[in-house]
């Protein structure tokens, strides 16, 4: 079983959006102890959203839960609702095409800024996987932009597009 949270590569990169208050944490890993049974999973992951809307590791499960079970669609609502959370929590607009290097301090890898970009990389990646190749490269380019350092590792699914464009 893919546990949404804990055994990710990119687990540094989660742990580094928010403290998870133990109470969260105890909710995170029942959904993934019931990760075979998708509906209990999922009502679990939402309970938690509902009861701790303010707390992005746990739109960070739920985009990863969709993601794993093949629903991309479902993937990309939690994903954009954890966008909207983020860009809030760090005083910015959700619009990604608003974005500019100027917008926020970017580099900052403990605020709510850096898992609106890693999110936004995951988006990119949905996208992609949906079949939306144009959209998918628009945001890899705001990416590129924001974030010329590619600290999120943008640049991996820039990488995909280009090798299945060859």
């Amino acid at each position: 079983m893919n546990n949404p949270v804990k055994n990710q590569a990119d687990l540094d990169s989660s742990e580094a959006f928010t403290t998870v208050p133990p109470t969260v944490q105890q909710l995170l890993d029942e959904a993934t102890a019931a990760y075979s049974q998708a509906n209990r999973a999922e009502a679990i992951l939402w309970s938690a959203q509902a009861m701790y809307p303010d707390c992005l590791p746990v739109y960070f499960a739920l985009y990863k839960f969709y993601f794993y079970k093949g629903r991309l669609h479902d993937a990309e609502r939690a994903t954009r609702l954890g966008l909207a959370k983020a860009s809030r929590q760090a005083g910015f607009a959700s619009d990604w095409h608003s974005l500019t290097s100027a917008t926020t301090n970017w580099t900052d890898t403990r605020g709510p800024q850096h898992f609106y970009l890693f999110s936004l990389k995951a988006l990119a990646f949905i996208c992609l996987r949906l079949g939306r190749r144009s959209e998918s490269r628009a945001i890899l380019s705001k990416l590129a932009q924001i974030d010329p350092g590619d600290s999120i590792g943008a640049s991996v699914i820039q990488d995909l597009i280009t090798g299945s464009e060859s």
